[in-house]
C-alpha cells in the first residue's frame, strides 16, 4: 500500500503540470503507454530495490492518469447531459473494476502470474489507444461555442 502510495500522489501531482504544459490528451496517452511498459518490468523485477522502483513507477504512471478523467469526461459531454454522463461512466467503471482482481487472480491462478501481469499491461496499452480517439479540447470547446 505503501508503495502505491508513494508512486500515487506524485504521480497526480505531475499529470496535472504536464496537462497543463504539453495537453491532457497526450499526457493521458503518455502516461497510459508508460504504465503498459512498466507492468511487465514490474513482474519481472526479483530484488527488493527493483520491485520498490518499478511498483512506484508503475503507480504514478497507473494511477496518476486519473488526474485528468475528470477534466476530459466534463469535456466530452454536453452540458444538459454532462452529470449523468460522468456518473453513469464512473460508476460503470467503477463497476468494471471491481471485477478487476477475480480476473487478475484467476488469470494468475490458471495461466500463471506473468500472464496476469501481461493482461493488465494490455488493459493499458488498449486504455492509450482509445485515449487517441478522443476528440482534442479546442475542438470541442468550439464545437460547444458554436452550438450556443
Amino acid at each position: 500500500m505503501l508503495l502505491n502510495l508513494g508512486g500515487m500522489l506524485p504521480g497526480y501531482l505531475v499529470f496535472g503540470v504536464l496537462a497543463d504544459r504539453v495537453g491532457r490528451k497526450p499526457t493521458l496517452v503518455a502516461y497510459l503507454l508508460a504504465a503498459a511498459l512498466l507492468v511487465p518490468l514490474f513482474a519481472a523485477a526479483r530484488t527488493p530495490f527493483t520491485i520498490l522502483l518499478t511498483g512506484g513507477c508503475v503507480a504514478f504512471f497507473g494511477t496518476g492518469f486519473f488526474t485528468g478523467s475528470g477534466i476530459l469526461g466534463s469535456e466530452l459531454f454536453p452540458a444538459s447531459i454532462r452529470a449523468t454522463a460522468l456518473g453513469l461512466t464512473y460508476t460503470g467503471a467503477r463497476g468494471l473494476s471491481a471485477l478487476a482482481p477475480l480476473v487478475i487472480g484467476r488469470l494468475a491462478e490458471h495461466r500463471g502470474l506473468s500472464y496476469a501481469f501481461g493482461a493488465s499491461a494490455l488493459g493499458f496499452a488498449l486504455a492509450a489507444l482509445a485515449a487517441l480517439t478522443l476528440p482534442e479540447p479546442d475542438s470541442i470547446v468550439a464545437d460547444s461555442i458554436a452550438a450556443v
